[in-house]
């Protein structure tokens, strides 16, 4: 298709860090990107005129927040947890996890906004025209992210999540 091509060759890798930012794992990230493209790529003739990054953007983050909903109705328990053998590497990536596991106990719009304003590095308003709420809505969703990242997590967490110096 005309433009296509064009468009994921210089989009694409941007559009799949953003499903890997949203949603913290790789391979589902590289699913729902091409779930995501193949849906963009049916409509592509509707969209390749006006504005197909919002668009495609606008997929992917829907298609990340209803996977989310989704894999939480079929989340089944185990009796035990089975040993993991490996090299303990965790010391060095020890901030990033404790970033990690912090955004992921945030409410899925919440943790959207901060994705797409710390890691997408868009502007409220495209945050919001993003995700399809009000200016007002990503400013309070954002102001709730930060407040319960700044809050420990229990009383034996060390210290609070600094967005500003945490991202990358």
């Amino acid at each position: 298709m005309d433009g296509y091509d064009e468009f994921m060759a210089s989009r694409g890798p941007a559009l799949l860090r953003a499903a890997y930012l949203i949603c913290g794992d790789r391979d589902l990230a590289e699913d729902l990107f091409q779930n995501a493209m193949a849906r963009l790529l049916v409509h592509w003739p509707r969209v390749s005129g006006g504005a197909p990054e919002a668009y495609a953007r606008r997929i992917l983050v829907n298609s990340t927040i209803n996977w989310r909903q989704r894999l939480r109705a079929r989340e089944v328990s185990v009796a035990a947890v089975p040993d993991s053998a490996g090299a303990d590497f965790t010391a060095a990536h020890a901030e990033r996890d404790e970033m990690w596991q912090a955004l992921a106990r945030l409410p899925r719009r919440q943790r959207a906004v901060l994705v797409l304003r710390y890691y997408e590095d868009l502007t409220e308003s495209q945050t919001a025209a993003l995700l399809g709420c009000s200016l007002g809505t990503v400013k309070s969703q954002h102001s709730k992210a930060l407040a319960s990242l700044r809050r420990p997590a229990s009383p034996g967490t060390p210290k609070p999540i600094d967005m500003a110096t945490t991202t990358g």
